[in-house]
């Protein structure tokens, strides 16, 4: 499974190490996704969903159910 968020769309970007010597070396900077286990009432079950953190604090000001219509809008499963 790639490291992307459902929500949001954030997805790992690449970029350069920097040693105390100035060396670069080629790094990816992953977003914090996390697992979450949300109660849908309007289908009555839980769903699963991979959030970013940044995600999951817009899930708890718009609510589950506003974040699965965006998610479902996005073309992704829930």
């Amino acid at each position: 499974m790639s490291a992307h968020c459902q929500l949001t769309g954030v997805r790992p970007v690449f970029g350069k190490k920097i040693s105390h010597s100035h060396r670069r070396t080629p790094r990816r900077f992953d977003p914090n996704i996390q697992n979450k286990r949300y109660w849908l009432p309007s289908e009555s079950r839980h769903v699963r969903l991979k959030l970013s953190a940044r995600a999951v604090k817009t899930v708890d000001v718009i609510g589950v159910e506003a974040a699965v219509v965006r998610i479902r809008a996005r073309g992704e499963r829930v």
